[in-house]
């Protein structure tokens, strides 16, 4: 007693007390025997019995220390538990192999796989229990105790095979019997667990102690296969029960596993993120919280939410975590239904529901709402739209299942909506409709509209509330005006949610009505009781405009989507409309009290020198490098932040109402607001820097009021803003009406940049509004006359040195600029641009200097610096980038390309660009975008960028810029910045491609695709200049690709891997010269086909022989006098090598069945004879590909004949006509046909040159790599190798089948040597007729022999000379006779053992096992490809001992079956591996005629193949390493052998 209490001090110490205490327990347990010793060990006479393990705590320390991380506290805590359970170690003693013999007899059960069978030997070996007869039998307590340890000891000890075959059955069975009465928690639990739910609960809490060891094991593949067996388990057996596992296991060790990497191969793949063991994961916690009620549903799905709080999950993870929420969230809508279950295993106990639902949640909803805000944070991280929208779909799912709108306050709501993506809940966005069910809540309405009311009333009661609410101040500051404007934002948002009529804003309007029309009397009472009123009308300005932008940016992708939002527009449209009239309605009543309000705030800005410098606040003195807070006090502060958001107000509201409704007059609004920028622009010079810091504020209120008039500004409108300028800012007789207010803003702006009183943070604020104010300025002639510049009116605006000093300004300033002035600035140089082009159309008089090359010099120069010191390549400064340095005004330019042989201005920039594109994948693509767009509408300049179109070709980046999709759609700029770009018309093919690696490639495709077009078209006429552009730039990039192919150092290498860079880069050349073989001219076709030849003759893959096959048939096509002159000699070319000779009969082939009917017949008649002969190839695939090809051209031109018809047929037609039924009525011919079933027919060699039929699949088939669909010729490769094989497999069943028969015959009647020896007798043969060959004397030209010559030789002259060449033949023979009973006897004396190396793929290895196999004289060495001996390393290894060893070739597939086949042989079959049945390799005593197998170097041997061995033998080993190499273990096994042979 007083030992278990003073462990128990210990345990609840550090973790270095807990050892001591789990020390001090193993060796007092240790020291007492088993069996009652427990109770008696400490007490005296008279004292209390006391035993240890009816201690509750002692049994949760021993849990808690079987999953500690430290190895020895675990080791410490099963010693524990073995002494306690009373198991001896002895027991887990190996059985010896006699004992294993008698074993095996034993009965098996029925239906039991070899695989179960296995588990059930393992289990018995390890000591788990004798094999019973059947599964019902039971195992008793102590045994499922003994199968407990096996699988702990296993998970600590053992090899992954042992794991892999004992796992599923031994947790299985202790499932299967723990609801017997002599299950194992009862050995220890006594009477304390009574219920069954008890039970159950301490069943689980052991077996999660497994699961957990399993799923942090250090074996992946162990990892793997427990999730799997955990995830396998038919939990609905269980009903209730499943339940009692453990939720600190569900909520630790199983969200843990389900965080790692491993579980999830196949997640994202095909763009479906999720995986098997999500999907499995998902329908176990379905089926546990369909249990729970309402109080442990909502307590378990907060506890699960809450982890994206506290741990940092994966990807995949982060997906199961949403998953297994929203499954957890729909199981509690189970949990009434399962009030009483009854399950496979016994009768659960009865669920009595504590709480509802609803009156649970109505405290802890808000929590849970919190916590699930928190998985949409973490999605975030993660850039991909389609991963996000899945994460927020099961969120929200969550959400609307578990935690009603109405129950959760306004504020928790607004902060959870304001979480999800604008793109997903906005105008087409895929979840608005749930979201929309959800906070409406009608499935759920009991009442008529309650909830839908009651949160309506809500949020109609927000804009009162967040008005009224008081400050704890009267100022307030830049921080308390953005908290105010994110939360009307959230707010505005889930109105326009949930508005659906329009009486349902009838409060809002009324609200606004009353407040605006006393806004000056609100404002004697608070000063931000007006800017709040003012930020709730921005705000929900604001929003209707971001949802107009959505609803006509949405994109749909499928007809449901469609219909879907067909049918809300035409439901919603109208209803839309008369909000926005309301809305009108309401804000053109208050208009007028709003200017008057805004007039009396600016006055703070006229103010001048009544402005004094103050005590700063402490947050901003003296940070000049610091944040870029206002440097004002806080009063001072609170006064311009009214003035500038009265102003802004003012003219977000002009705007709104110009916009919607027409003929009415606005004029105050807009002289207001016209006013103020003038007096802004002429204000005097400041006198300190609190009047500085005033001026900016006023730019700040300038700058989106400006924008805001400039955006609905039309011709009709015009006339007021010209009136305005002219009676507050008179400009000069005859000068542009914009020239003087442009020069006062810049002098003024630049005078107030140029004073010594600003710090450098407030000069950056201050150019960032000086660019957006100019912006402004330079689009009053683009909104003006609808982006039209009409000619009459280049002149109108601006003159030529206001555009000069703005262009000038803007592009010295350009280098420094930061990151929010880089938009307005490019924005300002594309608009200058524009400007001066339309200046130069409309000169007639003089001429127009506008912009040199100088000019543009200095702009590239700029713009480069600022791109190359950019750290974040964002896409909206990218394109920004491209659209205005690379203007169309400016491509038109031959000198901007290239001035005197040297690149100009935009060549260098663009080569620049692609130069630092190859390391950005965003860069590159809307550069290809921008570049191809405007090569199209300016052939010309083609021949420029060769280079770079070249470059744009090959480029290919396999990154995947997951960021680029999320910017486009959530970026309002980048949208905006990317449809400005230059595109070639119907870019649907370069739209699918715009996020992959294919982008640039496919733009350039589409380039000449069109300029192909455009040529084609231009034939039938005259013909012009840019047409006949086009054709040479064609022409010449088809040449300079061709030349790349055949001269480039890696792209003319016939070796290469397949899937390689080199792979790649020859499909990509190919596939645009494909597309360029439309410009292929009489002047060049001699040309280009010899580059083709050449190209064919040489070695590539069949997915690059594809395209010049393709590129070949058309040019052949389009040039029909060349295939008698070139195509016919190259198919008599019989020496050609197959592989080329094949693509010459396809490219034969197609040109007959696809060229004109006019010469088709010319064709048949030049290209069917040399055809013809390949039928009889010995090459297979070149006969197979003819045949298959042939039977199309036979088909096709020659019809079946009648039989019955009485005309004499010709003999070549008879010929034809049998050649094609053989071919249409072979097996194997149609077999080959069959394999090939649609893609003969969908190849059409005219659309395979579009960029659609390359890009694009012709067949139903996943294209992946470089979209290359499967050709033809690997079609029956592929085919021929799986027939081949067949025939292998066919060819080692007859070798057997023949050994076999003569086996027979040999164990008949007589001997062997009787039967041979009657042969010989039969035959008389000559005792050397094995060794017998012909001999032939064959006479010179002058020996031959003439009767009427005198130097003839007599007979017996000849006879001595053949008679010494006898001798000769008679010496040669004895040589070759002792040679052969040399190697007779050298292959007599081998030992009788093979080794199977199948297994092993290092090549050291097994070159080591080879040389072992020479010297110990084995029967052979098997090993998966033969070839291997003809490996450089191999050979420096094993010292030409593969020369003398027999080499087996034994495919990996087919081990199985060759050790099979040697046990019917009569070989023992023996493993080299530790198992739980092994044997030590000195008492073991080898057959002599053995198979020794090998595992791998790592894994061991398989499974499989451990049930096909008759034993295991393993090497005793006394260190700490738990293996050998396994050339050294296969080398010391063959000289045990040796050893035990030699005896």
């Amino acid at each position: 007693m007083r030992m278990w209490t003073c462990c128990r001090k210990l345990f609840s110490l550090g973790s270095l007390e807990r050892r001591d205490a789990y020390r001090i327990l193993s060796l007092y347990l240790s020291y007492f025997s088993c069996g009652g010793t427990f109770q008696n060990a400490n007490m005296s006479d008279g004292a209390e019995e006391f035993d240890i393990r009816s201690e509750k705590d002692l049994w949760n320390e021993i849990k808690r220390g079987l999953v500690d991380e430290d190895g020895l506290v675990r080791k410490q805590s099963l010693h524990i538990l073995k002494t306690l359970l009373c198991m001896d170690s002895g027991n887990q003693h190996h059985s010896d192999i006699s004992e294993k013999k008698t074993q095996g007899k034993h009965s098996v059960p029925h239906g039991v796989t070899k695989r179960e069978l296995w588990a059930y030997k393992e289990a018995k070996s390890l000591g788990v229990g004798k094999l019973c007869n059947s599964v019902d039998s039971g195992m008793n307590s102590q045994q499922q105790w003994e199968a407990f340890v096996l699988l702990f000891e296993m998970l600590e000890e053992y090899g992954t095979h042992l794991v892999e075959a004992a796992w599923n059955h031994q947790i299985t069975s202790l499932l299967q019997f723990s609801v017997s009465h002599d299950n194992f928690v009862s050995a220890i639990s006594g009477s304390m667990h009574q219920t069954q739910s008890e039970t159950w609960a301490e069943v689980f809490s052991w077996l999660s102690i497994l699961w957990k060891r399993g799923f942090c094991h250090d074996n992946p593949q162990v990892r793997c296969m427990i999730m799997q067996s955990f995830l396998g388990i038919e939990w609905r057996k269980y009903g209730s029960c499943v339940k009692s596992v453990p939720e600190s296991f569900i909520l630790g060790s199983l969200m843990e596993a389900l965080n790692d990497p491993v579980h999830h191969s196949d997640f994202g793949v095909k763009g479906i993120y999720s995986s098997k063991t999500i999907e499995g994961a998902t329908h176990f916690l379905h089926h546990y919280s369909s249990y729970l009620d309402a109080r442990e549903t909502v307590i378990f799905l907060k506890s699960l939410a809450s982890l994206a709080k506290r741990k940092s999950f994966s990807r995949a993870g982060l997906m199961g975590l949403a998953e297994c929420i929203a499954a957890s969230a729909f199981g509690a809508h189970k949990y009434s239904n399962n009030k009483v279950e009854s399950c496979e295993f016994g009768t659960a106990d009865e669920v009595q529901p504590e709480y509802s639902l609803e009156n649970f949640l109505h405290d802890n909803g808000t929590e849970l709402l919190d916590f699930l805000r928190y998985v949409l944070e973490s999605s975030k991280q993660h850039f991909n739209p389609n991963y996000r929208f899945r994460v927020c779909e099961k969120v929200v799912e969550a959400a609307a299942s578990m935690v009603p709108a109405s129950d959760v306050s306004l504020e928790i709501l607004l902060h959870f909506i304001s979480t999800l993506p604008r793109e997903v809940t906005d105008y087409g966005g895929l979840l608005r409709v749930r979201v929309q069910d959800w906070l409406l809540q009608n499935h759920q309405v009991t009442r008529s509209g309650g909830i839908q009311m009651q949160l309506l009333e809500s949020l109609n009661e927000f804009p009162e509330w967040f008005i009224i609410h008081h400050c704890l101040f009267q100022n307030f500051d830049d921080e308390d005006l953005g908290a105010w404007e994110f939360e009307v934002r959230r707010w505005a948002r889930v109105l326009f949610l949930v508005i659906k009529e329009e009486h349902q804003l009838a409060p809002l309007m009324t609200f606004i009505q009353q407040y605006g029309t006393n806004i000056r009397k609100q404002n004697n009472y608070s000063e931000w009781v007006p800017v709040k009123f003012l930020t709730l009308i921005l705000g929900l300005i604001q929003e209707i405009q971001v949802m107009q932008r959505r609803k006509h940016g949405a994109k749909v992708q499928t007809k449901f989507e469609i219909k879907r939002l067909e049918t809300e527009e035409q439901s919603s449209e109208a209803e839309a409309s008369n909000i926005y009239n309301m809305f009108t309605d309401s804000l053109l009543l208050i208009l007028e009290e709003l200017v008057s309000f805004c007039n009396l705030s600016c006055s703070i800005f006229s103010s001048g020198s009544d402005i004094e410098d103050k005590v700063l606040p402490s947050s901003v003195r003296g940070k000049l490098g610091g944040p870029s807070q206002r440097r004002l006090s806080i009063s001072l502060t609170t006064a311009v932040l009214q003035a500038t958001i009265s102003v802004k107000a003012v003219a977000y509201i002009y705007a709104w109402c110009a916009q919607h409704r027409t003929g009415i007059l606005l004029n105050s609004a807009f002289t207001a607001v016209w006013k103020f920028f003038c007096n802004t622009i002429t204000s005097p010079t400041c006198n300190s820097e609190s009047e500085a810091e005033v001026r900016i504020a006023a730019y700040e209120a300038l700058a989106p009021a400006l924008k805001a008039l400039v955006s609905v500004l039309a011709p009709q409108s015009l006339v007021l803003f010209m009136e305005n300028s002219k009676s507050l800012q008179p400009a000069i007789e005859g000068e542009p009406w914009l020239d003087t207010l442009v020069f006062s803003f810049l002098q003024n702006i630049n005078n107030l940049l140029a004073v010594g009183f600003m710090v450098r943070t407030r000069r950056a604020v201050l150019l960032n509004w000086k660019w957006v104010i100019l912006e402004s300025l330079l689009s009053i002639p683009y909104y003006s006359f609808g982006s039209k510049l009409q000619q009459e009116d280049g002149s109108f605006f601006f003159s030529d040195a206001a555009l000069m000093n703005i262009f000038t300004d803007t592009v010295e300033s350009l280098e420094n600029a930061g990151e929010g002035s880089v938009l307005p600035m490019l924005r300002s140089i594309r608009l200058a641009l524009e400007l001066f082009a339309s200046r130069r159309l409309s000169l007639v008089v003089s001429r127009f200097t506008g912009v040199d090359s100088q000019m543009i010099w200095r702009l590239v120069h700029s713009s480069w610096i600022l791109h190359s010191s950019c750290n974040k390549r964002r896409v909206a400064h990218i394109a920004a980038l491209l659209s205005s340095v690379l203007h169309p005004s400016l491509f038109s330019d031959g000198d901007m390309h290239d001035a005197d042989n040297e690149p100009g201005p935009l060549k260098w920039f663009v080569e620049k660009l692609l130069e630092e594109g190859t390391k950005s994948p965003r860069t590159i693509r809307l550069a290809a975008l921008h570049l191809t767009g405007l090569l199209l509408s300016n052939p010309t300049t083609i021949k420029y960028y060769i280079k770079e179109l070249k470059l744009l070709t090959l480029y290919g980046s396999v990154a995947f810029d997951e960021d680029f999709e999320a910017e486009v759609s959530e970026n309002d700029d980048a949208r905006t910045e990317v449809t400005l770009l230059t595109k070639i018309q119907d870019s649907e093919l370069t739209e699918a491609f715009l996020n992959t690696e294919l982008y640039a490639r496919v733009c350039v495709a589409n380039l000449f695709y069109k300029l192909a077009d455009l040529t084609n078209r231009s034939e039938s006429s005259t013909g012009d200049k840019a047409s006949q552009s086009a054709l040479e730039s064609g022409k010449l990039f088809l040449l300079e690709l061709l030349d790349t192919v055949l001269n480039d150092k890696e792209l003319a290498k016939e070796l290469y891997k397949k899937y390689s860079a080199i792979h790649r880069r020859k499909i990509r050349a190919w596939q645009m010269i494909c597309v360029l073989s439309q410009f292929v001219d009489d002047d060049i076709v001699g040309e280009v086909t010899q580059c083709l030849q050449i190209a064919l003759y040489r070695n590539n893959l069949p997915s690059v022989r594809q395209y010049l096959e393709t590129f070949a048939i058309n040019i052949y096509m389009k040039f029909p006098s060349l295939v008698a002159e070139q195509l016919v000699p190259l198919l008599r070319d019989y020496d050609m090598r197959p592989q080329a000779l094949s693509s010459h009969v396809f490219i034969a082939a197609n040109v007959i069945l696809h060229a004109s009917k006019d010469i088709q017949l010319r064709h048949l008649d030049e290209l069917l004879p040399p055809i013809l002969p390949l039928l009889t190839s010995h090459h297979h695939s070149l006969r197979g590909f003819t045949q298959v090809l042939l039977h199309q051209v036979l088909c096709k031109f020659f019809p079946s004949l009648d039989s019955k018809s009485s005309e004499f047929i010709p003999l070549e037609k008879r010929c034809f006509e049998d050649l094609k039924l053989y071919l249409a009525n072979n097996s194997d011919c149609m077999r080959l046909r069959a394999s090939m079933e649609g893609y003969l027919d969908a190849y059409n060699p005219k659309t395979s040159v579009t960029p659609a039929g390359i890009f694009v699949s012709r067949v139903e088939q996943e294209i992946g790599f470089e979209c290359v669909p499967t050709s033809l010729m690997e079609q029956v490769i592929n085919f021929l190798n799986d027939v081949r094989e067949d025939l292998r497999c066919s060819m080692a069943k007859d070798i057997v089948t023949i050994k076999n028969e003569s086996l027979n015959m040999a164990a008949g009647p007589g001997s062997t040597e009787e039967v041979s020896s009657a042969c010989e007798e039969k035959l008389e043969l000559p005792k050397d007729a094995h060794l017998d060959f012909q001999k032939k004397i064959t006479f010179s030209k002058h020996e031959k022999p003439d009767l009427g010559s005198s130097s003839l030789l007599c007979k017996g002259e000849v006879y001595k000379q053949l008679l010494e060449m006898e001798k000769e033949d008679d010496l040669l023979d004895q040589l070759w006779k002792s040679r052969s009973l040399a190697l007779e006897r050298v292959r007599g004396n081998r030992q009788h053992i093979i080794l199977v190396a199948s297994l092993i793929d290092r090549i050291p290895n097994l070159a080591g096992l080879a040389r072992t196999c020479e010297v110990f004289k084995t029967q052979g060495l098997a090993v998966a490809d033969a070839k291997i001996v003809q490996d450089k390393q191999f050979q420096l290894i094993s010292v030409t001992a593969e020369k003398w060893v027999p080499i087996i070739e034994v495919p990996v597939n087919s081990v199985k079956q060759f050790l099979e086949k040697k046990k019917r042989e009569g070989f023992s079959i023996l493993g080299l591996e530790q198992t739980a049945n092994s044997v030590p390799l000195d008492q073991y005593i080898y057959p002599k005629k053995t198979v020794l197998v090998l595992g791998r170097e790592k894994e061991g041997i398989p499974v499989d193949i451990i049930h096909v061995l008759d034993a295991c033998i393993e090497i005793p080993q006394l260190g700490v390493v738990r293996s050998l190499n396994v050339h050294v273990s296969g080398a010391i096994a063959l000289w045990e052998y040796t050893r035990q042979q030699r005896l």
